[in-house]
């Protein structure tokens, strides 16, 4: 069946019919008042108050609906309400880090200051290698030439002191690598740290900022060293005490010695390592003693100890495969050119030609030397700093400085410099400048 019959509107309001295309409109409520009118002021309208949309002149729109009780509006994207602290005002966000922040923060720090950080490493490492090369070339000059003019009876006393001499002359270099270690340690801590908040300081500015602590970074690496050189010497000399006793029969349990006591040492050295990692941090950036640092670096590592070894292995592990994809290819040609050049060829082609490769190896190991000791320098400070944001909530204060500088608030003390006054650190340029990537740019 079909109703032809159309809608009629209610009487007396035979004005609000609607036309062809049109549709009714809705039933009044039960307090609403006639069409076109609105509810005083202050009282909530319920539904049917409003005219129809249609009732409008172009241009004109109906006021916007108060929701009644247990009712919601439509969401609405939020207003900014005044200003929002940075989260990233530099090299790291400032809250708890991830692996990614680590390692993508690790490998910035390369290129975002590359003068007082890989610069300087990479000048240390060519003068440790010169100096080394100088010494020891010296005195093992000077040995082999006594030992060849040396009387036959003498020849064993003669070649016994020259062995000595050389292996003395290394003590040298040895030390200046250690203060160079400790020096580049403490750089590229303090480098990190000022780049979390943004700041971007040249050499003499961050050689101000660890003055009196190399000392006690050399002191920390000479320790770590002579521990390592004294565990390897008891371990030898009690397989060797091991053979002597019990003879030839003992081989094979030295052995099996040697090799459990060698896995015991790796694993003990892993675990000192990692609980001790945060000490160069704390010496420069606490500026505490040596002791203390060593308990606090133990006491950051608690409950953390798996996550930091992991993160220290993984950066280990990347860093020493990209070394060996770079630095294999040229030892090959190295190893395999000389002998080919001499083959029915000029020696003085091939001396020049070993010469040159050599040299080539060498340079690009240093390159790749200075480039793994940032990075990993790099890695363990952003360790501490991450360490220090989840126990202590260091973030919270970065913060609320970060905040504070922008604004021009000189009265809040730098977290990250204890005892220093309370001032706003001078950074490079112009002190609101972003940095690439900030979310200030």
């Amino acid at each position: 069946m079909t109703n032809n019959q159309q809608w009629q509107p209610p009487a007396g309001d035979a004005d609000s019919a609607p036309t062809a295309g049109q549709n009714p409109p809705p039933p009044p409520g039960p307090y609403a008042p006639p069409a076109g009118q609105y509810p005083p002021p202050g009282q909530v309208p319920t539904s049917g108050q409003y005219p129809p949309v249609d009732q409008y002149p172009p241009g004109q729109y109906p006021p916007p609906a108060v929701p009644q009780y247990g009712q919601y509006l439509p969401a609405v994207a939020p207003q900014p309400q005044g200003w929002t602290p940075p989260r990233k005002p530099g090299l790291i966000p400032l809250r708890p880090l991830t692996l990614g922040d680590i390692l993508g923060a690790s490998f910035k720090t390369l290129r975002r200051n590359p003068k007082p950080t890989f610069g300087v490493s990479l000048l240390l490492q060519g003068v440790v290698l010169l100096l080394t090369a100088v010494v020891m070339g010296l005195v093992t000059a000077f040995a082999i030439s006594r030992t060849e003019m040396a009387a036959p009876e003498d020849a064993d006393a003669v070649a016994a002191g020259a062995a000595g001499s050389i292996l003395l002359s290394a003590i040298i270099p040895f030390l200046f690598s250690l203060m160079a270690a400790g020096l580049m340690q403490g750089i590229i801590v303090l480098e990190v740290s000022r780049g979390a908040l943004g700041e971007k300081l040249k050499f003499r500015e961050l050689w101000r900022l660890a003055k009196g602590r190399l000392w006690a970074l050399v002191g920390w690496v000479l320790l770590v060293t002579l521990v390592v050189i004294v565990a390897a010497t008891v371990i030898v000399l009690a397989i060797i005490a091991l053979v002597s006793q019990l003879g030839d029969a003992s081989v094979a349990a030295a052995v099996i010695l040697g090799i459990f006591a060698g896995l015991g040492s790796l694993a003990l050295w892993a675990w000192l390592s990692t609980k001790l990692a945060m000490v160069p941090s704390a010496l420069v950036i606490e500026r505490l003693p040596l002791r203390q640092a060593m308990a606090r670096s133990w006491r950051l590592t608690g409950g953390y100890f798996w996550r930091t070894f992991g993160i220290l292995l993984l950066v280990s592990v990347i860093l020493n495969v990209a070394s060996q994809i770079i630095t294999t290819p040229i030892t090959i040609v190295f190893t395999f050119l000389a002998p080919l050049m001499t083959i029915g060829g000029d020696p003085t082609a091939a001396i020049i030609a070993s010469a040159v490769t050599y040299l080539v190896l060498v340079a690009v190991t240093l390159v790749v030397s200075a480039m793994i000791l940032v990075v990993q320098g790099a890695a363990t400070a952003l360790l501490y700093l991450d360490l220090r944001i989840r126990k202590e909530g260091l973030d919270l204060d970065l913060t609320r400085f970060v905040e504070a500088r922008h604004a021009g608030d000189t009265t809040v003390p730098d977290p990250l410099r204890p005892g220093a006054a309370p001032a706003a650190p001078r950074m490079q340029g112009a002190p609101t400048a972003p940095e690439a990537g900030s979310p200030w740019a």
